[in-house]
């Protein structure tokens, strides 16, 4: 122990220092009787010191010893600094975050959270001051107080009291929003129902009596046995004092203002602690002999002799008190430092608390665990038999603020894109994709394969994942497909949420593509119809002598070179309002919704999508010019159509894991991939450390080519490593194995082992994997692996693959057992993941367009070339004309084989791929050439 006190009487030194302090000056060698001899005599001398306090010398009594808050205080600051100190070794640049929270702009308390800041900035504490304004509501501070309830990096909350605001607050109520964990100044309910009961280990203690307890201790003094008398209810100091000294062991009385023969009760007091808010109340000659006091007070009385006319004095009258007591606290200097001091103690402790289960890059989230049936039930079975955790608790446990999650329910949600934002400056994870062979009707697995690898690497080998997926159309849903999120052990649940509406995107996306439909009708009609000064005047009313032209109209008159709209010409009026639209080259619903999708899924902001909508064309005047969306004047009502749509939907898998199921793009005349917006923040939520994996719909030369050529161009994000599905079913067909046809039996070819066919498969596997291996990414194979699978057949799959160029092949049970039947799959990612990789495109966007369709289809279809259509040919040049030329390709052929025929599987070679006509989208930005007879998904 140091010595903390000052005297004006002789020096002391307290009971308990003496062994401890002479001791640290003796020899070790020193004989043990000796020591003991030497201690017997200095535990004597210091208790005559001691009495020295209370007794007399040469006829008058020593005055109190003066116990220090300053010193104290500084000693408690140096104690934080090394310990924070401790905390940078192993948590290198963590620093305990406090916020103070203030509302108005009173003097005194500006005073006191500069004491406060500058305290945090001397220890190295990162302290913030958040002023909101008088004109503050209650609601506005609530909403404040839960962000920083919600952020991570902040460990303690302070809310500056009094709430100087013009609009009534619930003190109380402010004070309870604060997150318990986080209330270093231990007034909430909760903090206070814990320290009455005892619960000292497990709560926040208000900081001013914290530091008066510290200071109690310094004098030496045993609380247990002592009377001890505090002076004030109030639930800042003397309530938490009384329940502080009470479970100290001492017997306490709290007095008050209804206390009657207040003199007689501190009389009795071997501690007393004041905070009655009342300059010099307690008066000396009302202390027992020898009392402890402990001064809260701070209060302003006149004083000539002072430069402003004041001066600061306590509860106690000082000049009478320090006659009697044996210890007293200075005013100031005394208990107003140790404030301060335990408001850092306690933030650090909380900080403490918090490293105690952070893991850096770590969820702190449950999973389910799977007990998996045999024989099997169906998938409507199992999605039923499991509950899922409400998703505000997946939201918190995957790093998601409350404000930045918008509940449907209970079981999903929409992630608003301030979430992106606020994790902008973090860095992003690991990014996997999944794509497989050309899809047969025996069904490779890629969604389920997608949702297996998720809930392998999340619930088993404990690294942070998130899986993005496409939202399942209606087409799949109520056709032979049947539901499209997973099946058996990884399902996305609830089923019948994410399978129907969800939260309503599809919805969003048809009521828009409705209203350009609409909209066009309604112009032709009126353009048929109206004259040059009816139709001006029915766009642009006349109100109170003035037109006001709304933001499109206004891109229109731009883009028409038209400079002065109030000054208009007939001849620009006419060109103003004159779309002359062709109708025989009005956009069909479907068509439009397509596209529109393709903008959700391609868009990386609210106002990228807006961007985008705005320059979908959707019809072309008699002169061949394109009209758009912003010509018709609708671009923005489209944007709030959709600005609900824009933000991803969270779900979660059987085991827990989190899921965004965003947007549906055909896999045909768009890109088939799920939302750029649902994997960026998936990425950033994760963690370095952690894993997001996407699929691309469809064999890996379509859905995969799209999602590096067309997505990952326009997100900027590079993947890691590519996963690649397939099964010895599928496989058997592209070997030649008969056709499959809904209602018939299943073939004897499939369910029993035919190494021959399943060799001869394997080439198109070795197909797939060329073409994965020519973006620069390693490749894991991963085998569905079905029950009626010989050892044999998944050893050739294994080694065929590898032989092809595959890092790794593994056979793969998760429809049946769940994230466990993927677990192999999953460390072969993590090691695919830790090798040197460089991703490459296809082809450089400044090829001319046919060169650019020349190279997928040679280099990912195996075809000898292409034939460009007449009508074709016409669009190359019309679209090279327009500037068009650089937009990338998205080829809309069929899903079932690697040529334009579906009948064709395997490894189709010989063939010219024939592109009969090429369209844009340029809201999504992509050309799409119709290959063969393809005809649109919807």
């Amino acid at each position: 122990m140091q010595f903390l006190f000052l005297s004006s009487g002789p020096f002391k030194i307290p009971l308990p220092s003496v062994h401890y302090y002479f001791s640290s000056f003796l020899h070790p060698s020193i004989h043990p009787a000796i020591f003991l001899q030497l201690s017997a005599m200095l535990s004597f001398a210091a208790l005559t010191l001691r009495l020295g306090s209370t007794g007399c010398r040469g006829g008058r009594r020593n005055l109190a010893t003066i116990v220090s808050g300053n010193k104290t205080s500084q000693l408690v600051r140096e104690r934080l600094k090394e310990d924070l100190d401790q905390m940078r070794g192993q948590f290198p640049g963590f620093r305990p975050g406090l916020v103070v929270l203030q509302v108005g702009d009173r003097d005194d308390s500006n005073l006191y959270i500069s004491m406060k800041l500058k305290a945090a900035a001397e220890i190295g504490i990162n302290a913030s001051h958040v002023r909101l304004p008088k004109t503050a509501t209650e609601d506005e501070v609530l909403r404040r107080i839960v962000e920083v309830n919600e952020n991570l990096e902040v460990h303690g909350l302070i809310v500056q009291l009094p709430l100087d605001s013009i609009n009534p607050m619930d003190t109380e109520k402010v004070t309870n929003a604060v997150a318990p964990e986080k209330d270093v100044d231990g007034l909430t309910s909760i903090n206070a129902g814990k320290l009455s009961r005892g619960d000292l280990g497990d709560c926040f203690i208000p900081c001013t009596p914290k530091g008066c307890m510290k200071l109690i201790s310094q004098t030496g003094t045993s609380v247990a046995g002592k009377n001890a008398v505090v002076i004030g209810r109030s639930k800042i100091v003397g309530a938490p004092m009384h329940d502080l000294l009470l479970w100290s062991h001492a017997t306490v009385t709290t007095c008050h203002s209804k206390t009657t023969d207040l003199a007689a009760q501190v009389g009795r007091a071997d501690i007393l602690v004041v905070g009655a808010g009342k300059a010099e109340m307690v008066k000396g000659e009302w202390l027992k002999e020898g009392a402890v006091v402990i001064d809260c007070g701070i209060n302003h009385i006149p004083d000539d002799s002072k430069a402003n006319g004041m001066r600061v004095v306590g509860d106690v009258h000082y000049p009478s008190a320090k006659e009697k007591a044996g210890f007293i606290t200075p005013v100031p200097g005394g208990v107003g430092p140790m404030t301060v001091a335990m408001l850092m103690e306690n933030t650090v402790q909380s900080a403490k608390r918090f490293l105690k289960t952070y893991q850096p890059g770590k969820w702190n989230i449950s999973y389910a665990k799977l007990k998996p049936q045999k024989p099997q039930p169906s998938d409507v079975a199992i999605a039923h038999s499991f509950t899922p955790k409400t998703i505000g608790r997946l939201a918190r446990e995957v790093g998601l603020f409350s404000e930045e999650v918008e509940p449907y329910g209970t079981t999903r949600a929409k992630v608003r894109l301030e979430a992106l934002n606020r994790l902008k400056t973090q860095p992003n994870g690991k990014y996997l994709v999944v794509t497989g062979i050309t899809p047969t009707p025996l069904g490779e697995g890629t969604t389920t394969t997608t949702l297996g690898l998720a809930q392998a690497l999340g619930a088993h080998l404990h690294v942070n994942s998130f899986a993005c997926v496409r939202q399942p159309s209606r087409g799949s849903n109520f056709g032979v497909k049947g539901g499209a999120v997973g099946g058996g052990y990884c399902q996305v649940i609830p089923m019948e949420e994410v399978s129907l509406h969800l939260t309503s995107d599809i919805q969003a996306v048809m009521a828009a593509s409705s209203l350009v439909v609409d909209t066009i009708n309604a112009r032709v009609l009126c353009e048929s119809t109206q004259s040059d000064k009816a139709l001006f005047d029915w766009l642009v009313p006349l109100r109170d002598g003035h037109r006001k032209f709304s933001l499109s109209q206004l891109n229109r008159l731009k883009r028409l070179g038209i400079e002065k709209p109030e000054t208009l010409k007939p001849e620009e009026i006419y060109r103003f309002i004159r779309l002359d639209i062709d109708p025989e080259t009005k956009t069909l619903s479907g068509y439009v919704a397509s596209e529109m999708m393709a903008v959700l899924a391609l868009s990386t902001s609210l106002g990228d999508m807006t961007r985008r909508l705005a320059r979908v064309v959707v019809a072309y005047s008699r002169k061949g010019k394109p009209v758009t969306t912003e010509d018709l004047g609708i671009s923005g009502v489209l944007a709030t159509l959709m600005r609900d749509a824009v933000k991803p939907s969270l779900m979660q898998t059987m085991e827990g894991t989190p899921v965004f199921v965003h947007t549906c793009p055909l896999s045909d005349i768009a890109q088939g991939n799920s939302s750029i917006l649902a994997d960026q923040i998936a990425l950033k939520l994760v963690g370095p450390e952690g894993f997001v994996v996407t699929e691309a719909e469809g064999g890996a030369e379509l859905g995969m080519e799209k999602f590096f050529d067309i997505k990952c161009r326009s997100s900027g994000l590079h993947p890691d490593v590519v996963v690649m599905v397939a099964s010895v079913p599928a496989l058997k067909m592209h070997g030649g194995g008969p056709a499959v046809t809904a209602g018939s039996a299943m073939p004897k070819e499939y369910s029993a082992e035919n190494l021959t066919l399943l060799e001869n498969g394997c080439n198109h596997l070795k197909r797939q994997l060329e073409n994965a291996r020519a973006f620069g990414l390693p490749v894991v194979v991963a085998i569905n692996t079905f029950s009626t699978d010989t050892d044999a057949e998944l050893g050739l799959v294994c080694e065929q693959a590898k032989l092809a160029g595959a890092l790794e092949a593994v056979p793969c049970s998760h429809w049946a057992e769940g994230g466990a039947g993927a677990v192999a799959l999953g460390q072969a990612v993590q090691r695919a993941a830790e090798t040197p990789h460089q991703m490459n495109f296809l082809y450089d966007l400044e090829m001319p367009i046919d060169d650019k369709i020349r190279v997928i289809a040679k280099s990912m279809y195996g075809a000898d070339d292409v034939e460009l259509l007449p009508q074709a040919q016409k669009k190359v040049a019309l679209f090279s004309k327009q500037g068009l030329g650089n937009l990338p390709i998205c080829m809309a052929k069929t899903h079932l084989s690697l040529s334009h025929d579906p009948e064709r599987k395997g490894v189709p070679t010989g063939f010219t791929l024939p592109i009969r006509d090429i369209h844009a989208n340029l809201g999504a930005g992509f050309l799409y050439p119709l290959v063969g007879t393809v005809a649109p998904g919807f």
